[in-house]
């Protein structure tokens, strides 16, 4: 039986922390599909399209891992495409808190749906979307931080 994860989050932007447990996943899981949600307690800085556009293009050499993007309830996302697996990275204790919540309430949703925590790579662990977004919106250069170059992206809409 295929093992697809689905790798859930706003990815706004998609960061190398993403991209090391995506990485890291991909030798546990046959497929893994990043799929991006809209949160709606968060106005986006990039638009979801132009970002699954970028992450699909990351990863174009690896036909195990696509980007989508989703509505809707997370554990509902995992049914529709097949996925048994809900991929989470954790940097730190606090991300733990969230996450188990979340993942206990995605069990009670979808009962065949196993979250598995991966903890972030130590010199990956700081970096964060939103402090990417600031040093970005503030004239900072982010290249360090994502794995692809922000010009990509195009203009990014005032916010």
């Amino acid at each position: 039986m295929k093992r697809t994860a689905i790798f859930p989050g706003s990815f706004d932007p998609f960061t190398n922390g993403h991209l090391d447990v995506v990485l890291r996943g991909s030798k546990m899981f046959d497929e893994i599909i990043i799929a991006i949600g809209n949160n709606s307690s968060k106005q986006r800085y990039i638009p979801v399209e132009k970002m699954v556009e970028v992450i699909n293009g990351v990863f174009k050499d690896r036909p195990n891992i696509k980007a989508e993007a989703y509505k809707g309830l997370t554990a509902e996302f995992a049914r529709e495409v097949g996925a048994t697996f809900l991929l989470r990275g954790l940097r730190n204790t606090t991300d733990f808190e969230y996450e188990n919540t979340i993942a206990q309430a995605n069990r009670h949703i979808n009962p065949e749906l196993e979250t598995v925590f991966l903890i972030t790579s130590p010199a990956l662990a700081a970096i964060s979307s939103t402090i990417i977004r600031e040093i970005h919106r503030f004239g900072g250069n982010v290249d360090d931080f994502i794995p692809f170059r922000i010009s990509e992206i195009g203009d990014i809409p005032a916010q």
